[in-house]
C-alpha cells in the first residue's frame, strides 16, 4: 500500500471537494474521507487513475458525471501536475484564468472554483461602474434564459426574481355573502332584527354583498433527473405563491413524485424558502431519481382526490411527460384526474425546444386529458401562468400533430 497523501495533497483534494459542492454535487465528509484513503491505497502515479479514483469516491450520480469532469479540468489544469504533486501543492485557478464556459456545467463549474478566490480579487472603480450600467440589460437576461443553462449565479438571480411573482386566483361564482355598506342585496334577516331593537320601526335597510371564492390550487410535480432543476424553481415559485398577499388561493397543496408519490404541503408552509426546500429534499427521497407516471397519478387519485379536491381544485401538473411504464394506465389515470379538477393544466420544459412535437407515448396519453399545456423553462414563462387560467395554451396545437384514433 503506499503511503498516505501529504498535507499538500490532502488539502487541493479538500478544495477540490469544496468546488465540487459548489458547482452543485453533494459531496458528503464520509466520500472524502474514502478518497484520501483510495488515493494513499492507489497512488497518483497516473493522471487517468487520478481521475477515476476521485471519481468514484466522490460522484453518487450520473448526471453529476458531466460537472466532475469540468471541475477536474479546471482545477488539476496544469500539465505538469503529476511531477510536482509530489512536491508541491497543485496551482488552484484564478479568476483571470479561469476560461469561459460553454454549457451549463462547465459554467457551474467555473463558478464555484472562482468562488474560492473571489475575495482575493480587486476589480477596478470602472468595471464596477459598467456592470452598474448593465443591470437592466442582464435582468432580461435572466429572465429568458432556460433554468437548465444558467451559473450559479443566474440561478441565485432567477431565484430573487421568482420570489416576486404571484398568479392570481380565479373568482367564483358564490352564494356565500358577508355584510357591506353598500352592497347589491338587501338583507332582511339583519334589517328585521336591527327594527326590532326599534319597537318593530324600520330605521335603515341593512345590505350584504357576495363573498368572493378562491378555488384551491393542486400541483403535482416530477423531481425525476430530467426535471430535477425546473423542479427546485417551481417549489420556488410555489413557495412565492403560498405567502403572497395577492389574491390568495383557497388551499395550497403540492405534491412530488419520482418513484412515489410525497404530500410536501407542509414543507412549503415554512416562511424562509430555503428552509422549505431543504425540508422538501428530506421528505421526497426520490429526488433526481427514476420516474412511474402512471403508477404515481393512479396513487393519487386513490389516496388523494377526495381529500384535496373536493371543492374542484385547480391542478398544475408539471412534468416533462418521458414515461417509461405503460401509457395506457397513463393516459386513464389522467383522464380520471381531470374529472375531479375544475381545470387541469400541464407545464412540460421541453416545449423549450422549436421543434418539440408530441412523439413520446406518454406525451401523447396525457395531452388529450389537459386543459391547457405550457412551457415552465424560464422565469418569463412562469411569470405568464397566470394567462394560463383563462387560455388553452398550446394543447390544441399539438393536438393537430397526432395521429387520429383509429375506433
Amino acid at each position: 500500500m503506499s503511503a498516505a497523501p501529504d498535507g499538500k495533497l490532502v488539502d487541493n483534494i479538500v478544495h477540490f471537494t469544496r468546488a465540487l459542492r459548489k458547482a452543485g454535487v453533494v459531496v458528503g465528509s464520509a466520500q472524502l474521507q474514502t478518497s484520501l484513503q483510495a488515493v494513499a491505497a492507489a497512488g497518483f502515479s497516473h493522471k487517468v487513475d487520478f481521475y477515476h479514483i476521485l471519481q468514484s469516491t466522490l460522484i453518487t450520480r450520473a448526471e453529476h458525471l458531466e460537472v466532475f469532469h469540468q471541475v477536474f479540468s479546471l482545477f488539476w489544469r496544469d500539465p505538469g501536475f503529476l511531477e510536482k504533486l509530489i512536491s508541491v501543492s497543485a496551482p488552484v485557478l484564478r479568476d483571470e484564468s479561469t476560461p469561459q464556459a460553454t454549457d451549463a456545467a462547465n459554467r457551474r463549474a467555473a463558478d464555484a472554483l472562482a468562488g474560492d478566490h473571489g475575495t482575493q480579487s480587486t476589480r477596478e472603480p470602472e468595471e464596477l461602474t459598467r456592470d452598474a450600467t448593465l443591470t437592466v440589460s442582464q435582468q432580461d437576461i435572466v429572465r429568458q434564459m432556460d433554468f437548465d443553462q444558467m451559473s450559479t449565479a443566474e440561478i441565485h438571480e432567477a431565484e430573487r426574481m421568482i420570489a416576486t411573482l404571484s398568479m392570481p386566483a380565479p373568482v367564483l361564482a358564490s352564494r356565500r355573502t358577508r355584510p357591506h355598506r353598500v352592497g347589491r342585496l338587501i338583507d332582511p334577516a339583519t334589517t328585521l332584527r336591527a327594527a326590532l331593537r326599534s319597537g318593530g320601526e324600520i330605521q335603515q335597510i341593512a345590505r350584504k354583498s357576495v363573498r368572493p371564492a378562491h378555488p384551491d390550487l393542486v400541483v403535482i410535480c416530477d423531481i425525476s433527473g430530467s426535471m430535477s432543476v425546473y423542479s427546485r424553481m417551481i417549489m420556488r415559485f410555489l413557495h412565492a405563491l403560498c405567502h403572497t398577499t395577492v389574491r390568495r388561493w383557497g388551499r395550497v397543496h403540492a405534491f412530488t413524485f419520482g418513484t412515489r408519490l410525497t404530500n410536501v404541503s407542509r414543507a412549503l408552509q415554512k416562511s424562509d424558502p430555503d428552509t422549505a426546500l431543504a425540508a422538501i429534499g428530506r421528505e421526497a427521497s426520490d429526488w433526481e431519481g427514476g420516474t412511474m407516471i402512471g403508477s404515481t397519478v393512479r396513487q393519487f387519485n386513490k389516496d388523494w382526490t377526495r381529500r384535496v379536491m373536493s371543492r374542484g381544485a385547480v391542478v398544475l401538473f408539471i412534468s416533462d411527460g418521458l414515461e417509461r411504464g405503460d401509457a395506457t394506465l397513463l393516459s386513464a389515470e389522467m383522464a380520471r384526474l381531470r374529472r375531479f379538477s375544475r381545470q387541469l393544466i400541464w407545464l412540460n420544459p421541453l416545449l423549450r425546444w422549436d421543434g418539440f412535437s408530441p412523439q413520446a407515448s406518454g406525451i401523447k396519453a396525457i395531452l388529450p386529458n389537459v386543459d391547457s399545456f405550457h412551457a415552465c423553462h424560464s422565469v418569463e414563462r412562469l411569470a405568464d401562468l397566470s394567462q394560463a387560467l383563462g387560455q388553452s395554451g398550446l394543447r390544441d396545437h399539438y393536438l393537430r400533430q397526432l395521429p387520429p384514433v383509429v375506433a
